[in-house]
């Protein structure tokens, strides 16, 4: 299949022209062939990464999904463009429903997004990720259950979707928030809200939920990677973050290509050098700031990389000792038996317990 030319990025006659000008941003619209990616690496106990967008317009300098721009002049403007998947609320659908006729009790785990945010400053305006909920919330019309959902932003937008987001049964958001001084943010992610509206959008969701209506989502606040914060902020913003009920703090990984945490790009690389004071023994300036994150927030979870990125740390070990306790309880009494599914990762789950008799 012959390589698409962008508009603004060859020098010949492009293939895909610019659609429009959000701000100083190139937006492409493209069909998707799937949406629904298989996982693997970093993220790799979940089904699937869904990215209702390629590119981003928040361009963080530490961003590894640069890598995957369509060719090296787009990686260089990283931020500045970005891929509209114009079809993709069609193809969500179709992906599931083939998903739910093998699997009709055993809903997928879904990560939204790997190498995009779903809510950039373009979904304001598309409602791409808004239509991509909507999907997912319709499987309970055939009776399915919802996807097993996890949100990657750093982006208020978010709250504009308490309404859909509140029937999610299993849900979790994760808003990146890597430093708690916006002197460093502004440093090395310009581009993006500020903290202060990071954190209030976490608070409304928790606030404008009703318990009777709808389901409380998990909250996790990711330090990924774990930028700097300058001293003078650090007890507040560690205070600021008792508001989740999950911390993930994660460093820099320079340059490993074969993972999500893959490439810090040297764009970060030469900012860093502004934070000797940190940078100098990153080891240490980390594990001091685990330290007081521990020490600070006793009713919250606090962990670390890989680990910190599942919806929740024990499900798959929660469900297989389920499973094992169906099984000692048929076996001892007869009158019951158990239908267990295993996925290709040995994911077990309960699918049906019924009486023989």
């Amino acid at each position: 299949m012959a390589q698409l030319k962008y508009e603004g990025y060859c020098e010949c006659t492009p293939t895909k022209l610019v659609r429009e000008k959000f701000g100083d941003v190139n937006v492409y619209v493209q069909n998707a062939k799937s949406l629904l990616t298989k996982a693997t690496g970093f993220i790799g106990n979940y089904d699937f990464t869904l990215n209702p967008y390629r590119g981003c317009q928040y361009g963080c300098s530490y961003c590894y999904a640069a890598a995957f721009s369509p060719n090296a002049q787009m990686r260089q403007d990283w931020g500045k463009w970005v891929i509209f998947k114009e079809n993709a609320a069609e193809i969500l659908a179709k992906e599931l429903k083939k998903w739910y006729e093998k699997n009709p009790q055993l809903p997928p785990i879904i990560y939204m997004s790997s190498v995009t945010d779903p809510y950039q400053p373009l979904e304001s305006k598309h409602q791409l990720t808004r239509r991509l909920l909507d999907v997912m919330l319709d499987v309970r019309i055939d009776g399915y259950p919802t996807p097993t959902l996890v949100i990657q932003t750093r982006s208020p937008i978010i709250t504009r979707d308490i309404d859909y987001l509140q029937r999610f049964k299993r849900l979790r958001i994760n808003m990146s928030i890597p430093t708690g001084s916006e002197l460093v943010r502004k440093d090395f992610e310009p581009r993006s809200p500020s903290i202060k509206a990071r954190l209030n959008a976490i608070t409304k969701i928790k606030q404008s939920i009703d318990y009777f209506k709808g389901f409380l989502p998990k909250i996790s606040i990711t330090i990924t990677p774990l930028l700097p914060t300058l001293p003078t902020d650090e007890a507040t913003f560690i205070d600021k973050l008792a508001i989740a009920d999950r911390v993930v703090i994660q460093a820099f990984h320079p340059n490993h290509s074969r993972s999500l945490i893959a490439s810090t790009r040297q764009e970060a690389e030469e900012i860093k050098q502004k934070y000797a004071w940190w940078y100098e023994d990153e080891k240490l300036s980390y594990m001091k700031f685990k330290e007081k994150l521990v020490s600070r927030l006793p009713g919250v979870e606090i962990m670390e990389g890989k680990e910190g990125f599942g919806y929740e740390e024990s499900y798959r070990k929660l469900v297989a000792k389920s499973a094992v306790k169906i099984i000692f309880k048929t076996r001892r009494y007869p009158t019951c038996s158990a239908t267990i599914a295993r996925d290709s990762k040995i994911r077990c789950n309960i699918l049906m317990v019924r009486k023989t008799i």
